[in-house]
């Protein structure tokens, strides 16, 4: 029994079909070249489960693997593995995940991901970690760095979230806008003051996208009135 085997045996080619469309996997897209199984992710996750005994040696071959699928289940094992593991093993979960950062790369890899262990190991620690992957040329290093926040952001700790959306400000990719966009709409859940301080800082220089996320709890006519040009 191994992960890819457990998958295929939930796998449609029409959900395949569906997913490289809705992953942008076409030649100049961000998943250029990725492979679907054609699995949804409860599936995924109920796969993930029956391998939780995996060391991260074993999980390696699954980390790497050429179809989408695959390697989220090694991420999501990943994930139930940190919640367990005592101080000495999240560290070398949190190693490995840092290592391999290269094959967690899509949107829903980071954001299934990236706050359950890097977040969540950097809680009481120093994050200087995020500064650097905030200046990566890897996209999905970028995302990581930013969507990793929304663990401090459950407890109140809104700062690195604001700090890391400023220098994310002029980003290129529509993928950045929205996971900044989309952080600094959780942060204002915590304190809708600090992030209208920020919006009012910065709503000329933010890509609209990122605007529009950041506002979608705020009434009708703050949104208005944050759009307006």
């Amino acid at each position: 029994m191994s992960i890819l085997s457990e998958l295929k045996k939930v796998s449609t080619k029409e959900r395949a079909k569906s997913n490289a469309w809705f992953f942008k996997t076409g030649k100049g897209e961000y998943g250029e070249g990725d492979l679907f199984l054609g699995v949804t992710v409860p599936d995924i996750r109920t796969v993930a489960k029956k391998f939780l005994y995996l060391s991260l040696t074993e999980l390696k071959p699954p980390l790497k693997s050429k179809f989408h699928e695959e390697r989220l289940a090694a991420l999501l094992v990943l994930v139930e593995c940190f919640k367990k593991a005592d101080e000495k093993e999240k560290k070398k979960i949190f190693n490995f995940y840092l290592s391999n950062t290269k094959h967690v790369n899509n949107w829903d890899l980071v954001d299934l991901s990236a706050h359950k262990i890097v977040g969540e190991y950097l809680l009481d620690k120093d994050r200087t970690l995020l500064y650097k992957l905030v200046k990566s040329k890897s996209l999905w290093e970028r995302r990581i760095s930013v969507i990793s926040t929304f663990a401090f952001i459950d407890g109140n700790d809104l700062e690195d979230t604001f700090k890391l959306s400023e220098l994310l400000l002029h980003d290129k990719h529509d993928l950045i806008h929205k996971a900044v966009g989309w952080a600094l709409r959780e942060a204002g859940k915590k304190d809708k003051q600090k992030l209208v301080k920020f919006l009012k800082k910065h709503k000329s220089e933010m890509p609209r996208t990122m605007l529009r996320y950041s506002i979608e709890k705020f009434s009708e006519n703050e949104r208005k009135l944050f759009m307006k040009k």
